[in-house]
């Protein structure tokens, strides 16, 4: 159901939780009509990261009535039961359960960024028929290096021996573009508290995941969706190249690059953002025919 009073005022609805087939409660926030948009968080974060997207839907929104936005915390992150998935595949037909403790069943357009993008491009690999759309924000296609995933295993060590605070340390200061900003350190409190408050656990399951995901370049070169790929110019983690390379891959995709954005986009410029969302979906997906369903890989 969606929550309209909320949303007209750019204000996140308030948050459910939905049980899915093994018992575990998903914390879920929705709102707004029109066609169902899944807003797939990065790691280690939830739901709230977007909060700057409730514009998108209500009364004199910017997807004006195009849209119902559904914005879960994936399992152990945020209000959401654990234990977390071990692998980017399982966190992909968790979202799948998510969809189905919804009901409805209708295709959805699946926007992740970082680890959320890897969930999406998952999902459209593994669930083809579940999805109406794509939308990639700062991710990338390439599975981690040797050294990337050696960073992974350091930082699950050090977070089992000091806690969630020094993922935080670690990872905040590289999440926004360099440069002095109004609102940096409301930004940055905002997402060095959502980490701490990540479980031990969490963290350690997600790292794990992550450095263990395959390499989608093979996968996408398959992708029949309408795609949008955005990341912020800035973008230290996912740098704009990794777009790029993705959008080589993937047929038809379009790309955004918003400037004086790093990693985090949808909370660093959320008006670009969410322009450029509202947009794909009027042109890509609102006016054209939802796809026959598709048999799943």
């Amino acid at each position: 159901m969606s929550e309209p009073s909320a949303a007209a005022a750019g204000q996140a609805p308030e948050t459910r939780l939905v049980k899915i087939d093994d018992g575990r409660r998903i914390a879920i926030r929705q709102a707004g009509t029109g066609v169902p948009v899944l807003l797939l968080h990065g790691f280690p974060l939830d739901h709230s990261m977007w909060d700057g997207q409730w514009q998108l839907v209500g009364p004199g929104g910017l997807a004006d009535g195009a849209a119902r936005l559904i914005v879960p915390d994936l399992a152990g992150f945020g209000g959401s039961d654990g234990p977390t998935s071990p692998s980017i595949a399982a966190m992909a037909d968790e979202v799948v359960a998510i969809l189905d403790a919804l009901g409805g069943g209708e295709p959805v357009v699946a926007c992740g960024l970082s680890m959320g993008g890897y969930v999406a491009q998952h999902l459209a690999a593994r669930h083809p028929a579940r999805l109406r759309g794509l939308v990639l924000v700062d991710t990338k296609l390439e599975a981690d290096t040797p050294e990337a995933r050696a960073g992974r295993v350091d930082l699950s060590e050090r977070v089992g021996r000091l806690g969630p605070r020094i993922a935080a340390e670690a990872m905040v200061p590289r999440l926004l573009a360099r440069g002095p900003r109004p609102d940096r350190s409301e930004i940055e409190t905002r997402l060095r508290s959502t980490i701490e408050r990540t479980s031990v656990a969490t963290i350690q399951t997600a790292l794990g995941a992550l450095g263990d995901r395959p390499d989608m370049t093979a996968a996408a070169a398959g992708f029949s969706l309408p795609t949008l790929l955005v990341v912020g110019a800035e973008d230290m983690i996912t740098p704009p190249e990794c777009l790029e390379r993705a959008a080589a891959v993937i047929d038809g995709a379009e790309l955004e690059t918003i400037p004086g954005c790093g990693h985090m986009t949808p909370m660093e410029d959320p008006a670009a953002f969410n322009a450029r969302l509202a947009s794909f979906l009027r042109e890509r997906i609102v006016t054209a025919t939802p796809p026959a369903q598709r048999q799943a890989r």
